[in-house]
């Protein structure tokens, strides 16, 4: 049995949460939350023990093994380190920190004091992801790759009305990029490794944010093409075109529906049934990691975080997006 702990009171917290219920190996024994009210009522409706509203007093405390950070972006860095000081693993949500140089510096105090630390990017892990890349091979020399991920805030209808919610702060690192766009990089990379050409373009907010962008990734003998946006909507299928055949996901960042199309005409569909939770299989394996005592995962590798944060500082660099964070580092 791993004992959990929570740092974060959100949506995603929830999803984590109840993903966690359906592991064996898996329990919750401590939250932190700056608002006590907050801490107590998520801690009620989980049966979990004990609230912290102190940070310090909860990484010094021995009520758990592992910690689950659900912060804004910009605290991860911090947090997660001081969580690692204290011989506490650490499941990270994407992005793993603000830029690249503080990636660095987290994997290099996991390293030293000998704890997990994963970055929580759930679909390296989904079955029907899996699908993609068993059956790659089957689509010849790939030449194209386009992918969406479009979906309109919650948050920005405030962001209209003058309010600017965490969502759109670039004080807390935060942006289409950073939020949603992850989710194309990271895979992309699991994919295909480094481009060795980045282009990137976006629409900056007022509040110094990305509301929305594309990259250009530029490989050997491939593009991919690549969509995000918290502004807007997309409803289109992503596609990896090779030469002898197209596959199609219904969504490239949680694929369900995935069909192969032959030049021939005939389709075959290869998605798999899936009814767990999309949080369920990172879980389940960073679970595996602390019992196996690995340092990182074999999966969602250090060297895989460091390459997907390089990406994307380059691509805020050429959008002109730029964080507070980046500056305590020089970056």
């Amino acid at each position: 049995m791993v004992r959990f702990a929570v740092i974060g009171t959100n949506w995603i917290t929830d999803r984590f949460l109840q993903s966690g219920e359906e592991i064996a190996d898996f329990t919750c024994t401590a939250f932190y939350s700056r608002s006590a009210e907050k801490g107590e009522a998520f801690a009620k409706k989980y049966g979990i023990e004990t609230v912290f509203t102190n940070v310090h007093q909860m990484a010094a405390s021995d009520a758990f093994d592992a910690v689950y950070i659900a912060s804004p972006n910009a605290l991860h860095k911090e947090q997660a380190i001081l969580m690692m000081e204290h011989k506490k693993h650490v499941l990270c949500e994407k992005p793993l920190a603000s830029h690249r140089k503080e990636v660095e510096q987290m994997i290099a105090v996991a390293k030293q004091h000998q704890v997990c630390l994963m970055e929580a990017m759930k679909t390296t892990f989904l079955p029907n992801f899996l699908q993609v890349k068993q059956h790659l091979q089957e689509l010849g020399t790939i030449r194209q790759v386009v992918a969406h991920y479009c979906q309109y805030s919650s948050k920005y209808d405030d962001y209209r009305n003058g309010h600017t919610l965490n969502a759109f702060k670039p004080e807390l690192s935060n942006g289409s990029l950073m939020d949603i766009g992850v989710y194309l990089v990271f895979p992309m990379i699991d994919l295909f490794g480094l481009p060795h050409e980045i282009t990137a373009r976006g629409y900056k907010l007022s509040s110094g944010v990305d509301g929305n962008g594309s990259l250009l990734l530029q490989y050997d003998q491939h593009q991919a093409l690549l969509f995000h946006s918290k502004i807007s909507t997309s409803h289109l299928s992503a596609e990896i075109q090779g030469e002898d055949a197209t596959m199609v996901m219904d969504q490239f960042h949680r694929p369900s529906r995935i069909t192969i199309h032959n030049r021939d005409g005939n389709q075959k569909d290869i998605s798999l049934k899936d009814d767990q939770p999309a949080m369920f299989y990172e879980i389940e394996h960073f679970i595996k990691c602390i019992q196996e005592e690995k340092g990182q995962s074999p999966i969602n590798t250090f060297a895989l975080s460091v390459q997907t944060m390089s990406v994307m500082d380059e691509a805020r660099r050429q959008m002109g997006i730029m964080y507070p964070a980046d500056r305590k580092t020089g970056e």
